[in-house]
């Protein structure tokens, strides 16, 4: 089997793939990934361009093109696994022990040496462009949502929370503390025993409402 220069083998005479069904390499695929944390680190989002990730990616522009139509496409893409979409929900059978595992969890991430530079970077520009604004919000919102609402339910479902609960409420009750003190005032490190005197507070205040 052969290669084109960008990315996608080419099948042999006679063994034609269905149409829209070309396999896309899953090595060019993360190359392309890394190439955009270090393409954001070092310009930002509004200098960052298509040619440039795929310069430091070492593919051509077509191959960045198959997997995203746009820049904002590709880096929501990285903003959604930095947001820990696609988690598992915590399952320790208590909802102080899944809200703690939730937020170790999402506190490393947003830790990391690019989320610290990207989310920033990306909240300025949404200020500029209600695209990006709309788009962000939908991405984080729903990393850190579905996540969250899967360990309401299960707290629910064990009789640790009240029938009725006002999710969108709880939602934000659980998010906002750790992101303002990450993201927004962009604080140090937490200290030791502060993310378990968080999930514990966050606990008692859920069963409040």
């Amino acid at each position: 089997m052969t290669t084109n220069a960008d990315d996608e083998p080419r099948p042999r005479p006679r063994r034609r793939a269905p149409a829209g069904a070309a396999v896309l390499r899953e090595d060019v695929t993360e190359a392309i990934r890394a190439a955009v944390f270090e393409e954001l680190a070092a310009v930002g989002y509004a200098r960052m361009s298509i040619e440039g990730i795929a310069r430091r990616a070492g593919v051509g522009k077509t191959a960045v093109y198959r997997r995203w139509r746009s820049k904002l496409h590709l880096v929501l893409d990285i903003v959604s696994a930095l947001a820990v979409q696609g988690l598992p929900a915590p399952d320790t059978g208590s909802l102080e022990g899944d809200l703690r595992l939730l937020y170790e969890v999402t506190s490393r991430a947003l830790r990391h040496p690019v989320a610290s530079q990207v989310i920033p970077d990306l909240q300025a520009e949404a200020a500029r462009n209600p695209d990006i604004a709309e788009a962000m919000q939908k991405t984080l919102r729903e990393g850190q949502d579905g996540v969250a609402s899967k360990i309401l339910a299960a707290a629910a479902e064990r009789g640790e929370l009240a029938a009725g609960l006002d999710t969108d409420l709880a939602l934000d009750l659980i998010s906002g503390p750790l992101y303002w003190r990450s993201v927004v005032i962009r604080g140090p490190k937490p200290p030791k025993g502060y993310l378990a005197a968080l999930a514990r507070a966050t606990a008692e205040g859920l069963k409040a409402l």
